[in-house]
C-alpha cells in the first residue's frame, strides 16, 4: 500500500509539472496517524493545502471529489456576496400607507413590505413602527396588510432536514422574516410560590403556553431531559405543553423555539408592539402586494452586508445565509427570489471569475443540505481567489478566528494555532468539515480545506484530525515528512 502511495504522489507531480513540484497527493505524518487511531477510512476524507500566493497546493487529498460540506458552503455564500452585491450592501422594510391620515386615524390600510432582510431584529422592526406613529399613524381603520411577494413562497416542510421543525436554524426564508420568527420560552424556579414560571418572548397572543412542569430540588445535571414538550396547532395558534420536572438548582433556564408561520409571527408581534406604541388596529389582517397608489411612510435599514457575514460565519446562521443566497438571484435577474436564480447567479459569477466549478452542487447556501457539495480543490480555489479579492478583508474577518470567538472559540485555545487561523467549520450528521486560512510560524498565509464524509463520524473522530491538520500548516508545512494515508 505504500509503495502504491508513493507511486501515485510521483505520478500527480510529473502530470503536474515543475511548476508544481511541491503538489503531493500524500498526507502530513500527524494527519495520517490521526485518521488512522480515528477508525474512519482515508477515502472519506479530502484534504487541501495551498500558500495563499502560490498556484498550486502543497497537499491535494482527494482532492477533486465532491463531498458534502455542511456549513462551510458558508464561504462561497458570503464570498458570492460581497463581490456581487458589496460590503455596503443593504436590506430594507418598509411602511405604506392608503388613504389619507388625520388627527393620527388613518382612513386606509398599513402595508408591511418585505424585501429579505436577513436580519430584522426584534429592535429594528420596533424602529420602523415606531417611524410610522412618528409621522402620525395612531389608528389603523383599514386593514394590516403584508407584502411577502418578493419571495416565491413555498410549502416545504421545515422538519423535512432533520424532523426538528421547531428548532430555529431550520427557519425556512421569508420575504418579511422578522426576528426569525423565533420565541425565547425561559422557565425560571419560583421558590417562594414552589413552582415553575413559564414566560414567552415576545408575549405573542399567538402562542398558548400549558405549563405542567414540576418544581423539585433534585441535582441540576442535564435539565433538559427531564423536561417533555408536546406542540399541537390549533388553527393559526400554537399549544405549547410543557411537563416533566425542574430542579431549582438549576436556576433560570432558556430554549429557542420557531413556531409560527412568518406572516402569523409578523402580524403577532405588529400588534404587541403596536398596542405598547399607543397604536391600535381596527381591521383584520390579510396578505398582498403593496397598491400602486400608496403612500411610503417609513423605512428600515439592515446592516450593511460587511456585518452581516460575520452573524453569518462566525456564528454558523443557516437562516441568514439562505436570505443572502436568495438576494443574489433577485440582483441579478429581478424578483422574485428563487434558488434557481441564485444557483445561475453563482455559477455565472465563478465562470467570470474563472474558477472551476465541476462537482459543484448547490441547494440553499447555507450547508443545511444533504444535497449541496464541493470538491477540497474547488474551496481551495475559491479561498486562494478571495485572498486576491478586494473583499478579502471583509470575509477573512468574517470567519472564526481559532481560540478566540465564535464557533470556534474554544478550540486550540492553548496551543500555537490559538489567534493564527481564521477556519469556517461544517457539522450535519455524517459530515464534519473545515476551511479557511492559517498564519505559518515564519509568517507566510496558508489556504487549508479539510471535508470528511463518513456515517459514523462525530466531534470525536474529526477534532482530531482537524487539530493535528491545522498544527502542522501553523509549524511551517513542508518541514516535516508526508506519507500515504491508508485507504
Amino acid at each position: 500500500m505504500y509503495r502504491r502511495g508513493c507511486l501515485i504522489a510521483v505520478v500527480s507531480l510529473l502530470v503536474l509539472g515543475t511548476g508544481a513540484a511541491r503538489a503531493t497527493s500524500a498526507l502530513p505524518d500527524p494527519v495520517a496517524a490521526a485518521i488512522r487511531a480515528s477508525g474512519l477510512r482515508a477515502d472519506s476524507t479530502a484534504v487541501l493545502v495551498q500558500e495563499v500566493t502560490t498556484d498550486q497546493p502543497l497537499v491535494a487529498f482527494n482532492a477533486e471529489r465532491p463531498m458534502l460540506a455542511a456549513s462551510v458552503i458558508k464561504v462561497l455564500t458570503t464570498y458570492a456576496g460581497l463581490e456581487l452585491l458589496g460590503p455596503a450592501y443593504s436590506w430594507a422594510t418598509e411602511i405604506h400607507t392608503t388613504g389619507p391620515v388625520r388627527e393620527g386615524v388613518l382612513a386606509g390600510d398599513l402595508i408591511i413590505r418585505g424585501l429579505g432582510d436577513p436580519k430584522i431584529t426584534l429592535e429594528s422592526f420596533w424602529l420602523l413602527l415606531r417611524a410610522a406613529r412618528e409621522r402620525g399613524v395612531r389608528e389603523i381603520r383599514g386593514d394590516l396588510i403584508l407584502d411577502r411577494s418578493y419571495y416565491v413562497t413555498s410549502d416545504v416542510d421545515p422538519g423535512s432536514f432533520d424532523n426538528e421543525p421547531l428548532k430555529p436554524y431550520n427557519t425556512l426564508p421569508d420575504a418579511l422574516l422578522v426576528n426569525h420568527k423565533a420565541v425565547r420560552l425561559t422557565l425560571a424556579p419560583d421558590l417562594e410560590a414552589r413552582r415553575v414560571r413559564i414566560t414567552a418572548e415576545p408575549p405573542l397572543a399567538e402562542i398558548q403556553i400549558v405549563n405542567k412542569v414540576v418544581l423539585d430540588n433534585a441535582r441540576c445535571g442535564d435539565w433538559r431531559s427531564r423536561l417533555r414538550q408536546d406542540v399541537r396547532a390549533e388553527g393559526a395558534l400554537m399549544r405549547f405543553t410543557f411537563s416533566g420536572h425542574l430542579s431549582a438548582q438549576c436556576g433560570e433556564q432558556a430554549r429557542y423555539y420557531s413556531l409560527l408561520a412568518p406572516q402569523v409571527y409578523a402580524a403577532g408581534l405588529f400588534r404587541v408592539l403596536w398596542a405598547e406604541l399607543g397604536g391600535q388596529l381596527r381591521g383584520r389582517v390579510r396578505e398582498g402586494p403593496v397598491p400602486q397608489d400608496a403612500t411610503l411612510v417609513a423605512r428600515q435599514e439592515s446592516p450593511a452586508l460587511a456585518e452581516l457575514v460575520r452573524d453569518i460565519n462566525k456564528y454558523s446562521n443557516n437562516v441568514m445565509a439562505r436570505q443572502l443566497f436568495l438576494e443574489l438571484g433577485t440582483a441579478a435577474f429581478g424578483p422574485p427570489a428563487t434558488t434557481e436564480k441564485s444557483e445561475r447567479a453563482v455559477r455565472q459569477w465563478l465562470a467570470n471569475k474563472g474558477l472551476d466549478a465541476a462537482g459543484l452542487t448547490l441547494e440553499n447556501g447555507s450547508g443545511l443540505s444533504r444535497v449541496e457539495r464541493i470538491s477540497a480543490h474547488g474551496m481551495g480555489s475559491l479561498l486562494v481567489a478571495a485572498w486576491r479579492s478586494s473583499v478579502m478583508p471583509e470575509l477573512i474577518a468574517s470567519l472564526p478566528l481559532v481560540g478566540v470567538d465564535g464557533t470556534f472559540r474554544r478550540r486550540l485555545r492553548h496551543s500555537g494555532v490559538n489567534g493564527h487561523a481564521h477556519i469556517k467549520g461544517g457539522t450535519i450528521d455524517g459530515v464534519r468539515a473545515i476551511a479557511g486560512y492559517i498564519l505559518d510560524t515564519t509568517g507566510r498565509r496558508w489556504v487549508v480545506v479539510c471535508l470528511i464524509n463518513h456515517p459514523k463520524v462525530s466531534n470525536a473522530h474529526a477534532r482530531p484530525i482537524f487539530d493535528a491538520l491545522l498544527q502542522w500548516v501553523h509549524s511551517a508545512p513542508g518541514n516535516g515528512p508526508m506519507r500515504p494515508a491508508d485507504k
